[in-house]
């Protein structure tokens, strides 16, 4: 049986934050699955790693050669330069979506993973697949809440963080 899977991914948010969403396509061999969600209130970033995470989940073997396509440099940076095993090793301190970055090494280490970058909206046909699955979900009535995002608590022009004494 073949152990390599091809799979790309894209996630869109509509305002960022706002209504966002993920698409996702798997091919084996003679075999393709897309999938995509929708959230209510989320980040482009957060659709991005949880469209990467959702692809590899729904891989149903361990120790796959899995080729992984996305336009995220947020993702791909992140992996390939090392950074999220360096998070992890200081206990994700002071980093967003640490609930999706640890949710992403567990899977992660599941498959023997490549991430490839492909530039975002340049005639990619499964790339641009699943920005249209991405952006459709966004736009669904079948949102989701993104149970993990945190927004950021502006802080008003000129006043500091912390209070001075």
């Amino acid at each position: 049986m073949n152990n390599q899977v091809t799979i790309y991914t894209d996630g869109s948010s509509l305002g960022n934050p706002g209504p966002g969403g993920f698409g996702v396509v798997l091919l084996w061999g003679p075999h393709r699955r897309e999938i995509a969600q929708g959230y209510r209130l989320t980040t482009n970033n957060r659709m991005e790693l949880l469209a990467v995470i959702t692809a590899l989940e729904a891989l149903k073997r361990d120790g796959l050669e899995v080729t992984l396509f996305s336009d995220s440099k947020y993702v791909i940076d992140a992996v390939q330069k090392g950074w999220v095993f360096g998070w992890m090793r200081k206990g994700f301190a002071g980093k967003k979506n640490e609930d999706l970055w640890r949710r992403f090494l567990k899977v992660y280490a599941r498959h023997q993973v490549r991430f490839v970058w492909v530039k975002g909206h340049n005639n990619n046909v499964e790339n641009e697949r699943c920005d249209l699955l991405a952006t459709t979900a966004a736009r669904g009535g079948e949102l989701l809440e993104d149970t993990g995002y945190r927004p950021e608590v502006p802080t008003p022009a000129g006043l500091p963080l912390v209070e001075s004494r």
